[in-house]
């Protein structure tokens, strides 16, 4: 991996760094993960800490609203990626002052290729406004502790956890003549265009709904989400609904420029192309079988953290009968 701070000597200082939360997500060169995508050039970091010790957190989930929701960032350092098991996340609503919240376990989960990784855990905001998450981690090449500021919405432009999904038309394998004018995976599941958001909500199983563009990964977050998607279902085949949505409606016509790119206008329905400077993040969503989405996940999720979400609807299926 490139280093983006440089080579320095001592690593004896134990500091505390504070680093905005929209600063830290164009620290790319470092923690950025891809698939079999062709991710655009990533930016480089806007400011270098002084401290050479220092934690470099790179917040994943951006989008944060009142409420309960998982939260997942990245912690690197000039020597790399920190996979400390756990680490601890305290939150502090900033404005107005306020005591600290109860301090939660973060969960490190490696990613696909075992090379990358993020922390996530569940966090309960009870008010809009700017907030403060405060980590510490065992780390072994100096500072263990550091500062991200999040701003968290009353609410926010995407589907949030307790409501009931949009009955979107999305494409599927039978209305078109070619898997390729419905997504830019290079190696698609079939299975996972049989079914519109609509049927899946109708239906009476639950419902796992990936949004991405497996063929431009461009986010610092990105992964291969899609086939963590194709994964889950192979583990629990016809216990729910597996749905991929192509973020872009014309893939065929692409072939790699994104200048021709039009987005698909669920994508817009859903609300992402509302979040500030969007791209093409991807978004996963776990629904229940009466339709309401018990999680969502922005960026990459893992194969073991939407299979946790994802047995915690299955049973209502069985309760059913």
């Amino acid at each position: 991996m490139n280093k983006i701070i440089g080579i320095f000597e001592s690593r004896i200082r134990k500091t505390r760094l504070l680093i905005p939360a929209l600063a830290t997500l164009v620290i790319a060169v470092a923690v950025a993960c891809s698939s079999s995508a062709t991710p655009t050039a990533a930016p480089q970091p806007t400011s270098i800490p002084t401290d050479p010790t220092a934690i470099i957190p790179v917040l994943a989930t951006t989008v944060l609203e009142v409420g309960e929701q998982r939260i997942a960032f990245l912690l690197t350092t000039n020597k790399g990626l920190i996979k400390t098991p756990i680490a601890l996340v305290t939150p502090v609503f900033l404005d107005g002052g306020g005591a600290p919240g109860p301090t939660m376990e973060a969960q490190f989960n490696l990613w696909p290729y075992g090379i990358r990784g993020s922390y996530s855990t569940y966090a309960n905001f009870d008010r809009a406004g700017r907030w403060r998450l405060d980590v510490e981690v065992d780390n072994p090449n100096g500072v263990d502790e550091v500062q991200i500021e999040i701003e968290v919405l009353e609410k926010s432009p995407v589907p949030a956890v307790g409501t009931i999904a949009l009955l979107s038309e999305s494409k599927i394998l039978a209305d078109h003549e070619s898997i390729e004018d419905i997504t830019t995976d290079y190696s698609p599941d079939p299975a996972l265009y049989q079914l519109t958001i609509k049927d899946a909500v109708e239906n009476n199983l639950p419902s796992v709904i990936v949004f991405a563009s497996p063929a431009f990964c461009t986010s610092p977050t990105c992964g291969p989400q899609v086939d963590t998607v194709s994964e889950l279902r192979e583990k629990h085949p016809g216990q729910a609904n597996y749905i991929h949505v192509e973020i872009y409606d014309n893939p065929a016509e692409i072939q790699g420029n994104l200048d021709r790119a039009e987005i698909f206008s669920v994508v817009d329905d859903w609300g992402l192309t509302s979040i500030d400077n969007y791209f093409n993040e991807s978004w996963t969503f776990i629904m229940d079988a009466d339709g309401q989405i018990d999680d969502r996940y922005e960026g990459f999720a893992t194969v073991d953290e939407l299979e946790e979400a994802l047995n915690k609807v299955i049973p209502r299926v069985a309760a059913d009968y």
